[in-house]
């Protein structure tokens, strides 16, 4: 994402995520799970010419966390591009409805992620921001390996 809502992003993940789970940056996951194969497609995929503009919308419970909705029918379509592009099976989770989301706080009681939601929420105001690449990561049991970098540009 662009680089004013990333720093706006992580220091929200920082401060809220437990640390020693939190492994990654703030992101916006499009995929949970791909193969290799899969991955390897998104190389001939035809990316946008320049980035693409999103929405942060609100904030939501996730239930042992918070995170911050995101709105937008191009990165909808870029989502579902890559899908057809790629092929093959998806994972349960990846074949049910994507709720474009940058998770903020995960794996809290369900009353802190609450008492955390309604602060955020006081203050939230729904600003834009842009995806400018997508990133592919290898998951290795814990952490996370980059794996390559698709910039929109």
């Amino acid at each position: 994402m662009d680089e004013t809502s990333f720093v706006w992003l992580d220091g929200l993940r920082r401060e809220h995520f437990p640390p020693e789970r939190n492994v990654l940056p703030a992101h916006l996951t499009l995929f949970h799970r791909l193969s290799s194969a899969q991955t390897g497609r998104l190389q001939v995929m035809e990316l946008p010419a320049a980035p693409v503009p999103i929405v942060f919308d609100a904030t939501f419970l996730l239930g042992f966390g918070v995170a911050v909705r995101i709105k937008s029918s191009e990165l909808d379509r870029l989502r579902a591009r890559a899908r057809d592009v790629m092929g093959g099976a998806f994972s349960r989770q990846d074949s049910q409805s994507w709720r474009p989301h940058v998770t903020i706080q995960n794996k809290v009681a369900p009353d802190a992620a609450r008492q955390l939601h309604r602060a955020l929420e006081r203050e939230f105001a729904p600003r834009p921001g842009s995806v400018t690449g997508l990133l592919i990561w290898e998951y290795l049991g814990g952490p996370w390996k980059p794996v390559r970098r698709l910039p929109l540009a």
